[in-house]
């Protein structure tokens, strides 16, 4: 039954829908209009800060308004995701988090802050394959060889990474579980100690940056067998991937992508996710990253979200395959 009362409740709902709709799309139509920091959990030189600067100046031009790059390096990339997660979500304070800094939120449990929880995901940037390399010793020129090679002789091969719980090492231990191997696990400080270790003959393999190996593969100090990603590599195409080299559904890589605080309006999320995809999907873009042995690859807000979520699982199933405790 109509009345006054009921009216007016009707009228008002539709003022407060109204107003809600216009707050929202005011905050991105002004957006931006004072520079954005982009905080970067690596010291300066490392591979995710120079794609930041690469990214984030091209970035600037299509946004309008400077993109300031700040690096807190420290903890694993911590340190800048708990200052990116504390700060106002209005769009101007944002992190390049890379997939080392989930790898280290799978394995501790008292962070100051919560990946899922804490940041909103914008865009999934550039992802970085690893390559699995040999030293030329190792009676191998294909994954199968190598994989009957080191069941003979379980115990015995051994394997590089760039440090205990980094990326190579939840790689390579990847591989020995669906490989159903045992490899010996030798940890190095960083990627270029590591194809060095391999180039002389210190351990057997790894799975390792491209751009530390490169150098070494053109040389032939170092074979490669395979590529870690499910789609081959642009700089190796002649390389396969494990996927389709007898492990079916092998994918892990290394990776950047861009995410907010907690609470950013959707409209400003949308506008840097376009933003974004915008200006690293040209073929100059795709260009200069691939020389930083990096593959473009942007998604939507919420397949970044799902992204991340299948990161921290896979590499909490791989934390318990090693054996390590979640602090």
């Amino acid at each position: 039954m109509w009345t006054p009362a009921r009216s007016v409740l009707r009228i008002l709902g539709g003022i407060i829908v109204i107003a809600h709709w216009s707050a929202f799309d005011s905050s991105a139509q002004s957006y931006p209009v004072k520079p954005i920091r982009i905080f970067v959990g690596f010291a300066v030189g490392g591979s995710t800060e120079v794609v930041t600067r690469v990214v984030a100046q091209r970035l600037s031009e299509q946004l309008g308004q400077p993109m300031v790059v700040e690096t807190r390096p420290g903890a694993s990339g911590a340190i800048a995701t708990e200052t990116v997660a504390t700060s106002s979500a209005d769009g101007y304070t944002l992190l390049m988090l890379a997939g080392s800094t989930v790898v280290q939120s799978s394995l501790r449990s008292k962070l100051p802050y919560d990946v899922a929880r804490d940041l909103a995901p914008v865009s999934l940037v550039v992802n970085g394959p690893l390559v699995l390399v040999v030293h030329p010793s190792v009676p191998a020129d294909k994954v199968e060889k190598l994989i009957a090679y080191a069941r003979s002789r379980p115990g015995k091969l051994t394997y590089g990474s760039d440090g205990t719980a980094g990326v190579s090492h939840l790689a390579g231990e990847l591989l020995k579980m669906m490989a159903k191997v045992n490899i010996v696990h030798v940890p190095y400080k960083g990627g270029g100690a590591v194809v060095i270790g391999i180039a002389t003959g210190d351990v057997d393999m790894a799975v390792t940056s491209i751009t530390a190996a490169q150098p070494f593969l053109s040389t032939g100090k170092l074979r490669a067998l395979a590529v870690s990603t499910l789609k081959r590599v642009s700089s190796l195409p002649a390389i396969p991937t494990l996927n389709e080299s007898g492990l079916p559904g092998y994918d892990y890589s290394s990776w950047q992508g861009v995410v907010g605080p907690a609470g950013m309006p959707k409209g400003i999320i949308a506008q840097l996710n376009a933003a974004i995809s915008k200006t690293v999907n040209t073929p100059e873009m795709k260009g200069v990253l691939s020389k930083l042995g990096r593959e473009v690859e942007t998604n939507t807000p919420e397949q970044f979200a799902k992204f991340i979520d299948n990161q921290m699982a896979n590499n909490t199933r791989l934390a318990k395959f090693i054996g390590f405790k979640v602090e």
